[in-house]
């Protein structure tokens, strides 16, 4: 044992258990999420930076958010029929055709989302944020929309049902008439009253 801490301080390693264990935690690498925001960010910052002409970040306005998500579209993997494409529409068209590749509309809305976050870690004011910017807003949902009808997928938010509740009902139910067994009341464990919800 001796002799291999000697040998080691010899090589000038660190000797001891501490070259075995780290005395404090290794540290997290970052998240995807926050990994995927740098990269953003630093995209972003290299598209002011080769703009013509270049572009302070401090003068960005919502409309060169547009413009950025404009230009992303040239890397777009999502087929967006036009609407001569008789395509148009489909979900799955049976062939391929010639229309343009896209950046998908989810990709884009969570693009703006990390930006927007990324903005404010760099010391931006939140009121003055261009990705929250309402053209942004409108830019981002006119192209929702648009590849909506374009590749027939709905965007919308499905509505929920609201399940009827036994709840309701009990809510309406006067204990004592219930107890006294009067016809007052409505009552829970009569199937009529079950069926009378509707499903």
């Amino acid at each position: 044992m001796e002799s291999t801490d000697s040998g080691s301080q010899q090589h000038g390693g660190d000797p001891g258990p501490s070259s075995v264990t780290p005395s404090s935690p290794p540290a997290t690498p970052p998240s995807r999420y926050e990994s995927q925001k740098r990269r953003d960010w630093n995209t972003f910052l290299q598209y002011l930076k080769n703009h013509k002409p270049p572009l302070a970040l401090s003068r960005c306005s919502g409309a060169h958010v547009i413009e950025f998500l404009k230009y992303l579209d040239q890397f777009g993997k999502t087929k967006v029929h036009v609407a001569t494409c008789p395509y148009f529409g489909h979900q799955q068209p049976p062939s391929p055709c010639a229309c343009p590749l896209k950046q998908a509309w989810g990709s884009l809305d969570a693009l703006i989302g990390r930006l927007r976050a990324a903005y404010e870690e760099h010391g931006g004011r939140p009121d003055s944020n261009p990705f929250a910017a309402r053209a942004v807003r409108i830019y981002l949902r006119e192209v929702r929309e648009s590849q909506a009808k374009a590749r027939g997928i709905p965007y919308e938010k499905k509505k929920r049902k609201r399940a009827p509740t036994v709840t309701t009902a009990r809510i309406d139910v006067a204990p004592s008439r219930q107890s006294e067994g009067g016809g007052g009341g409505c009552n829970v464990s009569d199937p009529s009253a079950a069926e009378a919800v509707p499903p």
